[in-house]
C-alpha cells in the first residue's frame, strides 16, 4: 500500500538510525516534510541526506530527549522550517534496561517525558494542522508483560501505552488522534539485536525460536504501521496500540 501524505508535515524523533529513520523516510518517500532529531550529528545528518533525497523539506536538529528546554527548542524550530506539524512520532528511547537509578532514569527521562514534553511543545502546531493533527507513541511489547531482562525499559513502556489512551481521551475535542505502536524484536544495523547476534548468540537464537515467522523484525514494517496510524486511513481509530512482533507475544 502507498500511502499519500503530500503537504503533510512530520516530526519524527530519535530518527537517525533504526525505527526512527525507516519512519521518516517512509514519511518522506509519501510526500511529507520531515524533520528529525537526535543526539549524535554524524548518523542524524546521515538520514537527513537520506530524507532530502525525496525532494521534500529534510530538516535536522540535534537534541537530547531528556533535556525539557532542547525539546521545546527543537521543536519549535522544526514547526519553523516545516510551516506546521501534522503529525508527531514519538520515537526516542533512553532504553534503560538496569533494575537501578541509571537504567530508570534514562527510560523515565526519554520514554516517558520526553514523549510528554515533545506532544506538550507540538500541541499547539497540531491543533492547527488542517484536517487535524496524530500523534504516534512508540512503545513496545517489553510493555505487555513482565519484562525480566529489562526491567525499567518494560515499566516505562507500559506507561507510554497506558499515558497513549490518555492522551487521546484528552485531545479527541481538538481533532488530534493519538496511537501507538508496540514493536517486538527488531534487526537492524547497530541495534542491539544484531550486537547480541554476536555477543549472545544463545539469547539471540532463543528468541528467535520463538517468534512463529522465524525471522526478527524489520524498521520498515514498524514504519508501515504508524504511517497507517497517521493516515485518513485511520481516521476512526484513536487511543490504541498495535501490536507489531510477527507474532511474538502469541507464545506467553
Amino acid at each position: 500500500m502507498h500511502f499519500d501524505f503530500t503537504g503533510k508535515r512530520v516530526i519524527a524523533t530519535g530518527a537517525s538510525r533504526g525505527i526512527g529513520r525507516a519512519i521518516a523516510l517512509g514519511f518522506a518517500s509519501s510526500g511529507a516534510d520531515v524533520s528529525i532529531c537526535a543526539r549524535k550529528p554524524e548518523p542524524l545528518e546521515a538520514a537527513r541526506k537520506e530524507i532530502a533525497g525525496f525532494g521534500h523539506i529534510a530538516h535536522a536538529g540535534l537534541c537530547d530527549l531528556g533535556d525539557p528546554e532542547a525539546i521545546a527548542g527543537y521543536v519549535a524550530a522544526a514547526a519553523a522550517v516545516l510551516g506546521g506539524i501534522d503529525v508527531l512520532v514519538n520515537n526516542a528511547s533512553g532504553f534503560g534496561i538496569t533494575d537501578d537509578e541509571a537504567g530508570w532514569e534514562a527510560s523515565v527521562a526519554v520514554d516517558l517525558l520526553g514523549t510528554m514534553r515533545a506532544s506538550r511543545a507540538a500541541l499547539p502546531f497540531l491543533e492547527a494542522a488542517r484536517g487535524g493533527g496524530a500523534i504516534v507513541n512508540i512503545a513496545s511489547i517489553s510493555g505487555l508483560r513482565p519484562s525480566t531482562r529489562t526491567p525499567a525499559y518494560g515499566a516505562v513502556k507500559a506507561a507510554v501505552i497506558h499515558y497513549t489512551t490518555t492522551q487521546a481521551a484528552l485531545l479527541a475535542a481538538k481533532r488530534i488522534r493519538v496511537n501507538g505502536v508496540a514493536p517486538g524484536a527488531i534487526e537492524f544495523p547497530g541495534g542491539i539485536w544484531e550486537r547480541r547476534k554476536t555477543e549472545n548468540p544463545t539469547l539471540y537464537n532463543e528468541l528467535l525460536g520463538g517468534i512463529p515467522f522465524g525471522r526478527m523484525g524489520r524498521p520498515e514494517e514498524v514504519a508501515s504501521v504508524v504511517q497507517f496510524l497517521a493516515s485518513p486511513l485511520a481516521a476512526w481509530v484513536t487511543g490504541q496500540t498495535i501490536i507489531a512482533d510477527g507474532g511474538q507475544t502469541l507464545g506467553g
